[in-house]
């Protein structure tokens, strides 16, 4: 059985993992930018995102986002779940004892077999029931008379329902485990220790992909044990089912113990191998990522969030190898055969998906906390021993401490891992006390990598403590998360989940950058220390319970009560959590009242001929709270912001000191999670006062002027030319956010033009608008002990952002620079070009040279041991004009010895995004679409990614056809990517019909001035 077809349904959980997708994350400046596939010649368009950074190691550490993570997480982010159903199900007395019956069974792996006489965690004992287990490959059989009885009974069986049932409640895991990894094998002994809630005498858990070899139920007391007449797999529901002779008591504990054995898979989930090579030798090493669904995979367990339990972790391992879990090793057995046992300390209490373990044979470099909390980084004994770690390492020790410090919560325990891994689904996942990390995501090399690299690191450390930071958030995150959920195809931030198949729909970027926006939002209008006083307040009452959104907003109303304030937060805020998408704001002056304007609210969605099909977006149901912050402005004076809460459709407000020469300013420094439209005559004023006096805007303001105006004008809200015309004034700026806001907002417009015959007059028009900036800010250059050489911080993130734009829409000089300094690293050998640079001109170089280059790039992709140079090296593959090349790269994409796991979807995007490369693209994925979905399919985030990727660019009628038929047939579970997919594409064929002559021939008029 495909992995695609094993896929089943999963549960709600809140997990806090970073998708690798740079061209989306703006962390990354390798070839993950919107723009950097792009640094190549024009007409041709191989397009890249340049991505923003913040400040260094203490902007990061002082930025007030960083207190709205652990809420996002708790709450926002979380999914609500149903407590569990307290009905019987039947229980022992009417349903009939079926027979010990023997599911076909695979073959045992062989070390785990071999177990037996190793290790003393596989023997059965008296009292048990060996060999009734089963795999899941073939249906159960010895369920075949309990099923039976159940349907003469016309009652559901308890393992055939989408949700544990509730009737247990694990309180202990005993679990102990022995790895072979020779043949990448493991076995395994769990002890459950079981509270009986309901009467039953089913035992149903999760198990996945395991043999059972043998099943003991006792009394917790030292009662003998209770008759087992029958065990089974049920595969349909990834649960493994006990049937004993007579029910379980209720308010009795009860120990449930089974012995197991299963391989060691080679993917990304579970508990999975991966390699690396070390002076000529491949080393393996085995880890675990069980968010959300998969704990189900390494060990039989209740494997939804609101099971929570402690956990004694033992594991068994050849001594040449280490093993590491989320607490410390209390007592270590070394034996005479060479293996040793390590005994972890028990856990506190938690839910499946945040345990972890490894076994490795890693080295570490360790710090400690000025509370006494050891913090180690295990990696590569290369990497350990070249200090490629230390930054991530000492980063995270001054996070810590700086979060104990502002929540007022300490870290809760006694130490902190952070492992580095070659092949991760994830950015990063933060299991309690072991955090692992793919290794791109947290070794730099000092000597190689850019400050780009280096705050992506930082970035992915911050959000694994944590989740956001401040300035990135104001073109970014809500960038990012406002263009999903502007979508009709979009969701709420908190929604039910009853089986496994919804996951994919709530657990989105909409649910964890939405949910970081509403945060934002909301510290805004309370203040930012009262919003600290509630959650110091709301982290210490929930320390380690479940907490329910509502428990959230009750505590923050009570912190408002303590400043004398009375605001129903939950009132407000979920309007914005149980309605999908958000709001446009539309100031619109009145010609007739003095100082009156009219404000009013609707629905915000990209393609609106969706509200004429979708009756339910097309009504007025839609409705918001609405913290408006608006201030006055005229050519020498902005005011003070004053807030407005719109809470209706349409309302007319008096706003003083407005006159015939001032314009109107909402949503003051993008605190508000929605756009803000005005009449045309305001959006003139705005627009006059940029070219002439540009400062009395503040920053983030003229950042989002630029996405906002980019964004109403895609979805038809406003005309085609007034975000063109807005920019015109870059040429003046001098900030980084602005240049950034207008960068990624060109991009999507950028694609949608890339094709089309008229694409130079687009083309020209950027040039222009970026000459000057780009003469004037020159290129980075590096001093006599070839170190760079850097202004401050803010002006280097200006220049790589205009360089990258120059390069990407086929500034000459640009390119001649990018092809001398390719030129002279291949002649040299000497790699002399900038680091902050390097990755647009790789791309740039592959674009415009011959095949040499390609190869050459190539060469060294395969040579270099650094992680950040290996990114930006095969992701400027993806930049070539050679459709051979590209075919060739999108195969080789597939071959894990030759591209990580992780790394192979980065490569069919940005192919995707080359307009040389997309139709390559958009064939590759139909092609090889089994084979995809079998490896990423039950990765959150990494299925989403790719099929958004490839397709989110697709803008022709016959384009949009083969996608709806290619969902036709091979949807298998990924509904919710595809149906956003078709959307989006039905919106870029629309956009092309409505606004694509519009928007060239004001193009024309404009160049021919």
């Amino acid at each position: 059985m495909s992995l695609a077809e094993k896929r089943e349904k999963r549960f709600s959980f809140t997990p806090m993992m970073i998708e690798e997708d740079a061209a989306l994350r703006n962390g990354s400046r390798g070839l993950s930018g919107q723009w950097a596939d792009a640094a190549a010649a024009r007409p041709r368009t191989t397009e890249r995102h340049i991505t923003v950074h913040k400040r260094l190691v203490l902007g990061f550490a002082v930025s007030i986002l960083v207190l709205l993570v652990v809420t996002m997480i708790a709450v926002l982010l979380s999914v609500r779940i149903e407590e569990c159903n307290s009905g019987d199900d039947g229980g022992g007395e009417t349903a009939a004892d079926g027979p010990a019956g023997r599911a076909g069974n695979r073959s045992v792996p062989a070390g785990a077999a071999a177990a037996a006489g190793n290790t003393r965690f596989n023997q059965p004992n008296a009292g048990e029931s060996p060999g009734h287990g089963g795999v899941e490959t073939e249906a159960p059989g010895g369920d075949d008379e309990e099923e039976e009885e159940w349907q003469r009974r016309r009652e559901q069986p308890p393992w055939t329902q989408l949700r544990l049932s509730g009737h247990l409640r694990p309180l202990h895991y005993n679990l102990m485990l022995s790895a072979f990894m020779d043949n990448f094998t493991f076995s395994g002994e769990v002890n459950v220790q079981v509270e009986c809630l309901n009467a039953t005498r089913y035992i149903v858990l999760h198990a996945h992909r395991m043999h059972i070899e043998g099943v003991r139920v006792a009394e917790d007391r030292l009662a003998g044990a209770l008759r087992v007449s029958s065990f089974f797999l049920y595969p349909q529901t990834q649960v493994f089912v006990v049937v004993l002779n007579r029910s379980l008591e209720v308010q009795r504990s009860y120990n449930l113990k089974i012995i197991y054995n299963a391989p060691i898979e080679n993917e990304l989930l579970g508990f999975f191998r991966s390699s690396y090579v070390l002076y000529g030798e491949r080393r393996f090493l085995a880890v675990t990522q069980f968010s959300p669904t998969h704990a189900r995979k390494a060990f039989p367990c209740f494997d939804e969030p609101i099971y929570k339990a402690t956990f004694k972790i033992s594991i068994k391992h050849q001594a040449t190898y280490l093993s590491l879990s989320n607490m410390p090793v209390e007592t270590s057995v070394f034996e005479e055969d060479g293996w040793v046992t390590d005994h972890f300390s028990q856990t506190p209490l938690m839910s499946t998906y945040y345990l972890a373990w490894a076994v490795c044979n890693f080295t570490y470099r360790e710090t400690t906390t000025k509370n006494g909390i050891v913090i180690r980084l295990y990696a590569r004994p290369d990497a350990i021993r070249r200090g490629t770690g230390d930054y991530a390492l000492n980063i995270t020790r001054r996070l810590v401490e700086f979060y104990e410090d502002y929540f007022r919560v300490p870290y809760s325990l006694p130490k902190l891992d952070l492992l580095a891994v070659p092949k991760h689904p994830y950015a990063a996942m933060e299991n309690w006390g072991l955090s692992v990390f793919v290794e791109q995501r947290i070794l730099l090399d000092p000597s190689i990598s850019s400050i780009s690299y280096l705050l992506d690191v930082t970035m992915v450390i911050v959000h694994e403590l944590c989740h956001q930071e401040k300035q990135r958030f104001l073109t970014d995150v809500l960038h990012e998360v406002m263009l999903l959920d502007g979508l009709a195809s979009s969701h709420p931030v908190s929604q039910e989940v009853q089986q496994a198949t919804d996951i994919d729909k709530v657990f989105d970027w909409i649910a964890y950058k939405k949910g970081a926006a509403l945060i934002r939002m909301l510290a805004n209008f309370m203040g930012h220390s009262v919003f600290q006083m509630g959650l110091q307040d709301y982290l210490t009452i929930h320390k380690y319970g479940n907490a329910a959104r509502k428990d959230l907003w009750n505590t923050l109303s009570e912190a408002l009560k303590k400043v004398g304030k009375f605001v129903n937060i939950q009132e407000v805020m979920d309007q914005w959590t149980l309605q999908m998408g958000y709001p446009v704001i539309t100031i619109m002056g009145n010609e007739t009242a003095e100082n009156i304007v009219g404000i009013s609210q609707e629905h915000f969605i990209y393609d609106l001929h969706v509200k004429t099909k979708d009756r339910g977006l097309g009504n007025n149901s839609y409705l918001w709270q609405i913290p408006l912050t608006i201030a006055v402005g005229n050519m020498s004076h902005i005011s003070s912001e004053a807030i407005i809460w719109v809470s209706n459709k349409s309302e007319h407000h008096r706003i003083f000191s407005l006159n015939e020469g001032s314009w109107l300013l909402g949503n003051i420094n993008q605190t508000g999670y929605f756009r803000v439209n005005y009449d045309i005559r305001n959006w003139r004023l705005l627009i006059d006062q940029l070219m002439r006096n540009y400062k009395i805007i503040s920053v983030s303001n003229r950042a989002g002027l630029i996405d906002d105006a980019f964004n109403l004008a895609r979805a038809g809200y406003l005309p085609q030319n007034i975000p063109l015309e807005i920019i015109r004034y870059l040429s003046k700026e001098k900030e980084f956010l602005p240049w950034h806001a207008a960068s990624r907002a060109l991009y999507p417009l950028d694609k949608l033009l890339d094709r089309t015959e008229s694409y130079n007059i687009f083309n020209e028009y950027i040039l222009r608008q970026v000459a000057s900036m780009y003469l004037k800010l020159g290129w980075p250059t590096n001093n006599m002990d070839k170190s760079f050489v850097q202004a401050s911080y803010q002006h280097e993130e200006l220049r790589r952002e205009v360089i990258m734009l120059a390069c990407s829409f086929g500034n000459k000089h640009c390119h001649q620079q990018a092809a001398t300094l390719i030129s002279d690293w291949i002649s040299s050998n000497r790699n002399r070009i900038p680091l902050n640079v390097r990755d647009i001109v790789y791309c740039t170089g592959v674009s415009l040279m011959d095949e040499d280059v390609w190869e050459f790039i190539w060469m060294k992709f395969h040579s270099t041991t650094a992680v950040s140079e290996k990114k930006i090296l095969l992701e400027a593959l993806t930049c070539s004009d050679d459709r051979n090349l590209l075919n060739r790269l999108l195969n080789l994409s597939l071959n894990s010895e030759v591209v990580l796991d992780q790394d192979a979807i980065d490569v069919i995007i940005h192919v995707a995004r080359n307009p040389h490369g997309r139709d390559l693209a958009w064939k590759f994925f139909r092609e090889k679409w089994k084979i995809l979905n079998a490896r990423y399919g039950e990765a959150l985030f990494m299925n989403s990614k790719l099929i958004s990727g490839v397709t989110e660019f697709l803008n022709t009628e016959s384009e949009l056809n083969e996608l709806k038929n290619f969902i036709k047939t091979y949807e298998e579970g990924s509904a919710a990517s595809f149906s956003r997919a078709v959307e989006t594409v039905e919106a870029n064929v629309r956009w092309q019909i409505l606004y694509k002559e519009e928007l060239f021939q004001w193009l024309g008029k404009s160049l021919a001035r």
